[in-house]
């Protein structure tokens, strides 16, 4: 799970992000609020913890920007702003919880897990051998069956294809490929991620230019349906 912590003082945002790390969270911090933006449209989060007075672009200014695109990833406000009426702003703004410091760390984690727990989608477990159609794909060998005849995938063919398939009939974004399949140390662009899609659809679908299994969600990322 990956958290992006975004929190201007840097004592608190060190405690923060420790204790998250023990608890096995990957997490990104920062204290600036235009990067907060920019790691976001970058990146994968699982769950994003905000002050609310930061420079450049406040939390709440945040929180609108993340709910334009993103209405599911869980959003957690830490801040020292403890007014009922900026608790009914942030809710309003589309946060999920809202934490008044000083707060009790262990409080934070359980929050957090607890957020996590009802948001997070476990995927579906994909046999070792799926078909769908007339095709078939073993994910022990790499070897597939597609339209024309066999052939075998390559290993981040078949990461791509086990990460869909895993989650079919869901939108998987461009972030969760990125994550998922390359990781963020090699950071590939995301043409790279349309050729494996046109590659699996001259692979498996029976007309590749109106493809019923491998589908393109504008804007936004790829989703199979099968």
């Amino acid at each position: 799970m990956r958290i992006l912590l975004v929190e201007d003082e840097e004592n608190i945002r060190d405690v923060v992000k420790l204790n998250l790390e023990l608890e096995g969270y990957e997490v990104v911090g920062t204290g600036n609020g235009r990067d907060a933006i920019k790691y976001f449209h970058e990146q994968h989060f699982d769950l994003l913890l905000l002050d609310v007075m930061l420079p450049e672009v406040n939390g709440f200014q945040i929180c609108e920007q993340v709910r334009l695109t993103n209405m599911e990833v869980p959003v957690i406000f830490l801040t020292a702003k403890d007014a009922a009426q900026d608790r009914i702003t942030g809710l309003k703004k589309g946060a999920d919880d809202y934490l008044t410091k000083p707060f009790n760390l262990e409080e934070l984690l359980l929050r957090v897990q607890n957020l996590l727990k009802r948001t997070v989608k476990t995927p579906e477990n994909t046999p070792e051998i799926y078909s769908f159609g007339n095709n078939k794909i073993n994910f022990l060998t790499y070897e597939a069956t597609g339209q024309q005849n066999d052939f075998t995938l390559t290993k981040k063919e078949a990461m791509l294809l086990k990460l869909l398939i895993d989650r079919r009939n869901e939108v998987v974004s461009r972030q969760q490929i990125l994550q998922s399949v390359w990781g963020y140390d090699v950071y590939p662009s995301t043409r790279t991620i349309d050729n494996f899609i046109l590659s699996f659809r001259k692979y498996f679908e029976e007309d590749p230019r109106n493809p019923i299994y491998f589908l393109s969600v504008r804007g936004v990322g790829y989703k199979f349906v099968g």
